[in-house]
C-alpha cells in the first residue's frame, strides 16, 4: 500500500476530473441549446475541441518539459475551473464559445503534461497496470458520470451541475497537490526569444523522430486508427438513425452497449495487465477494434451493430493500455511533452481533414458507403501495426533503443 499511495492519489483525482468533464459536457450543451434554440450552437462546441488543440500543441510542449509538472497540472485544474465556474453568467453571449475554447486549450495541455509525470513516478514494472486501472476509472466515468448530471438536473439546473464541475476541477487540483513535487524540467538559454526556443524544439523532435523511426511509426500508426475512429463516430448517430432506422431510445441503448463494453475491457484488462505484453496488446487490440467497426458498417440491423459495438469498445480498453505503456517505455520522459504536443497538432489536422472528407462523402454518396470505406481504410492500417508490433525483431529494436538512449 505504501507503494501505492501516489499512484491511488493520482488515480483519485483523475476520477474525479473525468467524472466532472461528463457533467460539464452534457450540462453545457443543454445550457447552450436553451439559450440559442439552435442545434447548430451545440455543434460549434464540438468544433472548439480540435481547434484548441491546433492552437495549443504547436508551443505547449515546450512550456510542459520546462516546468514542475506537478503544479502545473494542479494550476491548470484550478484554471479551468474558474472559467466552468463563470461559464452561467457569458451563456447568453458570444463569450461563451471564446471561454470554452480556452477551456479546452487549457484540456489539451494537461494531457501530454499528466503523461510525463505519470511515466516519471510509476516505476516501470507498474505502468501497465496502472494505465488499465486508469482506463477502468475512465470507463466508470462515462457510466457513472451522465448518471450523476441526470441527478443534479432533477435536484437543481444544468447551471448548478456547472458549479458542481467547477468544484471537482478545485478538489482535483487540491488532491494533485498532495503528489510529490519533483523536479523542474530543462533549462531555457535566456539568450534566444521564445520563438527560437520552439524552433528548436520542434528540430529536436524531427531528430528524435528520425533516429527513433521504429518507434514514431507505430506511433503514427495508432493515432491514424484513432482519427478513423473519430471521423466514423461522427457519423455514428446519423448511421443508426438513416441507415438502420432505429428509434433514438435504441440508438440510446447501442451507446450504452458500448460503454458496457468499455467497462468489461477494463476491468479484464486490469485483472490480467501483469500477463499481457503491451505491445501485443496495442497490436492485437487495435486489430480487433477495427473489426468491430467494419461488423457495425455493414450491419443491417439493431443486433449485428450491437456486436459491433461491443466487440469495438471492449478491445479499446486493451489497446489504448497498450498504447499508452508503449509511449511510456519508448519516448524518453525528458522529451515527452513536446512529441505528445507536436504529434497531437499532427492528429488534430487530420481529424479535422478525416472528418470533414468522410461528412462530405456522406452527402455527395451514401453513409453506409463512407462508413464502411472508413472501416476498410482503419482495418488496413491496424493490419500493418499489429504486424509491425508483433515482430520479435521490432521488438528486439525497441528494446536496444531504449537501453542505447538510457545509457
Amino acid at each position: 500500500m505504501r507503494k501505492w499511495k501516489y499512484p491511488l492519489l493520482l488515480l483519485t483525482g483523475i476520477g474525479i476530473s473525468n467524472v466532472g468533464g461528463w457533467i460539464y459536457l452534457i450540462a453545457l450543451n443543454l445550457i447552450v441549446l436553451d439559450e440559442w434554440g439552435s442545434p447548430l450552437a451545440v455543434v460549434i462546441l464540438y468544433v472548439l475541441k480540435p481547434v484548441a488543440a491546433l492552437l495549443t500543441n504547436g508551443w505547449a510542449g515546450s512550456l510542459i518539459d520546462r516546468v514542475n509538472k506537478r503544479n502545473l497540472m494542479a494550476g491548470l485544474d484550478f484554471f479551468r475551473g474558474v472559467l466552468i465556474a463563470a461559464l452561467p453568467f457569458l451563456s447568453s453571449s458570444w463569450w461563451v464559445y471564446a471561454v470554452v475554447l480556452i477551456i479546452n486549450m487549457g484540456s489539451a495541455m494537461f494531457y501530454p503534461a499528466s503523461m510525463a509525470y505519470i511515466t516519471t513516478i510509476i516505476p516501470r514494472g507498474n505502468r501497465q497496470r496502472f494505465n488499465a486501472l486508469r482506463g477502468l476509472i475512465g470507463s466508470g466515468a462515462f457510466l457513472i458520470g451522465p448518471g450523476i448530471a441526470g441527478l443534479m438536473f432533477m435536484m437543481g439546473t444544468p447551471t448548478f451541475a456547472l458549479y458542481m464541475n467547477a468544484l471537482a476541477l478545485f478538489l482535483s487540483g487540491v488532491i494533485t497537490l498532495f503528489l510529490p513535487k519533483l523536479e523542474d524540467g530543462i533549462p531555457v538559454d535566456t539568450g534566444d526569444t521564445k520563438w527560437e526556443v520552439i524552433k528548436e524544439d520542434w528540430r529536436m523532435v524531427w531528430r528524435f523522430s528520425r533516429r527513433s523511426a521504429y518507434v514514431m511509426v507505430l506511433y503514427v500508426l495508432f493515432s491514424c486508427m484513432l482519427v478513423m475512429t473519430a471521423a466514423i463516430d461522427s457519423l455514428e448517430a446519423a448511421f443508426s438513425k438513416e441507415v438502420l432506422h432505429l428509434s433514438n431510445s435504441t440508438y440510446g441503448f447501442l451507446v450504452s452497449i458500448a460503454g458496457a463494453g468499455f467497462i468489461l475491457g477494463s476491468i479484464l484488462n486490469t485483472a490480467l495487465s501483469h500477463r499481457l505484453n503491451y505491445m501485443h496488446l496495442m497490436g492485437f487490440g487495435s486489430l480487433v477494434v477495427s473489426g468491430g467497426y467494419l461488423i457495425y458498417s455493414f450491419s443491417g440491423g439493431f443486433l449485428i451493430a450491437a456486436i459491433g459495438f461491443a466487440v469495438l469498445s471492449f478491445a479499446l480498453a486493451f489497446a489504448t493500455t497498450g498504447f499508452e505503456t508503449f509511449y511510456q517505455e519508448h519516448i524518453p520522459v525528458e522529451i515527452m511533452g513536446r512529441v505528445a504536443s507536436i504529434y497531437g497538432l499532427l492528429e488534430g489536422v487530420l481529424v479535422i481533414l478525416s472528418t470533414v472528407l468522410i461528412g462530405v462523402g456522406a452527402e455527395l454518396v451514401s453513409i453506409r458507403f463512407v462508413v464502411a470505406a472508413g472501416s476498410v481504410i482503419m482495418l488496413g492500417v491496424t493490419v500493418i501495426l499489429y504486424s509491425s508490433s508483433t515482430r520479435n525483431s521490432w521488438e528486439k529494436k525497441l528494446r536496444r533503443h531504449s537501453e542505447c538512449y538510457n545509457k
